[in-house]
């Protein structure tokens, strides 16, 4: 299998046209066609089913698709290697991150980071674990920071057949009340406490999580808000307009006023990783990226004041 025309191919996969591939690689569509046509000669079978409304892969195309994605990770890996060995500390990391991660671990990895070697960079996009899996994936970027509640399903459905995970310790999930509320004392509290309280939903996983843990207390919750903004949250609770489960990086990122914060029963945890293809090991700001992830979050969240 030709190499070029393997990446070719996956430009044209990941664009969804020929015309969009074209522009993004600085070439002709019909040499970009050209190219694909060739490699579907060579492996003697389509790679992708060419519509009004672009392209989109065959089965084929998906697993020369993913090997795409792998080589071109090898590649980005091999370039950034001769570049550390150039000048030393150079070099730049790929990261998708899930919001209150963006807002606290990532911030602190890469002051450390610059600190060590400031010739290293991380550059950054907003995404929750599906869409940033989803990135990694196509080869948007490098590395994924994500979570996984403990009672979650184990599939992901993507693409990546194999990933290297970084485990980064446990995220405790807290009930939020508002201040004046009767259970606002209490220290710990039990999920069918709360069973008749109004809800904010979070994120899909988030929402789904919410919906897993009331069902096994015996009710189905009443949401009557869904966003995933904390700040929002957060300021829907301390108005007494809702209840909440919020993970202790999310309230270490920001904390209302109004809000009291209690431990509660039979929630579970989120478990944080840092995820990337094995070809990706050999980028220096990768290796930087989770030696100062892991030395800034190792084991739970210890330092939130609780209230």
């Amino acid at each position: 299998m030709d190499a070029k025309r393997m990446l070719i191919f996956g430009t044209v996969a990941r664009a969804g046209s020929l015309a969009a591939a074209a522009r993004e690689l600085g070439w002709t569509q019909p040499a970009v066609s050209q190219h694909v046509r060739a490699l579907e000669r060579e492996l003697r079978v389509p790679l992708i089913v060419r519509g009004a409304r672009g392209t989109v892969p065959t089965e084929a195309g998906q697993i020369v698709l993913a090997h795409a994605n792998a080589v071109a990770a090898r590649l980005r890996a091999a370039d950034a290697e001769v570049a550390a060995i150039a000048d030393g500390t150079a070099g730049s990391v790929r990261l998708a991150t899930f919001p209150t991660a963006g807002a606290t671990l990532v911030p602190a990895a890469m002051e450390v980071m610059v600190r060590r070697a400031p010739g290293l960079e991380v550059r950054l996009t907003d995404a929750e674990p599906p869409q940033a899996l989803g990135l990694l994936d196509s080869g948007d970027v490098d590395a994924a920071l994500v979570f996984r509640y403990d009672d979650e399903p184990a599939s992901r459905g993507f693409l990546v057949r194999a990933l290297t995970d970084h485990p980064l310790g446990e995220d405790a999930i807290r009930l939020v009340l508002p201040t004046e509320h009767r259970l606002a004392g209490r220290q710990r509290v039990r999920l069918a406490e709360v069973a008749g309280e109004r809800w904010v939903g979070g994120c899909v996983q988030c929402r789904e999580h919410l919906m897993r843990v009331c069902a096994r207390a015996g009710f189905a919750p009443d949401v009557r808000h869904s966003t995933d903004d904390y700040v929002i949250v957060q300021s829907l609770v301390a108005q007494g307009l809702a209840v909440a489960l919020l993970p202790e990086l999310a309230l270490r990122s920001v904390r209302n006023r109004g809000i009291a914060v209690q431990e509660v029963d039979g929630v579970g945890i989120r478990r944080i990783s840092l995820t990337h293809h094995p070809d990706a090991a050999g980028i220096p700001a990768l290796r930087a990226l989770v030696s100062a992830l892991t030395e800034i979050r190792t084991g739970p969240v210890t330092d939130l004041a609780m209230g």
